[in-house]
């Protein structure tokens, strides 16, 4: 192993989007295990150091690979395309449409009924858009394609957020 390695090199996965979540798990308990602080206890300083330094990367690793937007993040990065995140706002004006009408429908949502049909609704959304930037990443190639959609998405995530803070005021 070298710290250097990309995650997917890291866990031995394909450089792909689609990926079984129990393969990333397992593979990341056999890696963890192997790194873990208390096999290097009788080896000195030195040695627990490097094998905490091991252990963190291993962990920071699977974070980004079991979660599709960070993968499709990573990829999107891996593949040259830096997100911009902070600084691009910039989005397609259906995108921004879309968005009004789900943030105005959250403020007119008063009971958990509505507030779950409006979450139903933009997580069938998510999943269409992770299709999607899955397809443009694994079949397409196009990673600056892919992240136009991840920006997306960055965005339904934080939505996502606000409508369980809703439902957790509701009572739900």
């Amino acid at each position: 192993m070298n710290l250097g390695d990309d995650d997917f090199s890291l866990f031995d996965l394909p450089r792909r989007f689609a990926q079984d979540r129990a393969d990333i798990d397992a593979r990341w308990k056999t890696l963890a295990a192997q790194v873990h602080p208390d096999r290097f206890a009788s080896h000195g300083a030195s040695a627990q150091r490097l094998s905490m330094q091991w252990a963190m990367r291993v962990n920071e690793a699977h974070k980004r690979l079991r979660d599709p937007l960070k993968r499709a993040a990573y990829l999107c990065e891996l593949g040259g395309v830096d997100l911009e995140a902070h600084s691009n706002t910039r989005m397609p004006g259906d995108f921004l449409m879309e968005q009004m009408a789900w943030r105005e429908a959250l403020d007119d949502a008063h009971d958990v009924l509505a507030v779950q049909a409006l979450d139903e609704q933009v997580a069938a959304r998510e999943r269409e858009w992770l299709d999607k930037a899955g397809h443009l990443l694994d079949d397409k190639n196009d990673a600056a394609a892919a992240a136009q959609l991840v920006r997306a998405l960055m965005f339904v995530t934080r939505f996502r957020a606000d409508i369980d803070k809703r439902l957790d005021a509701l009572g739900h």
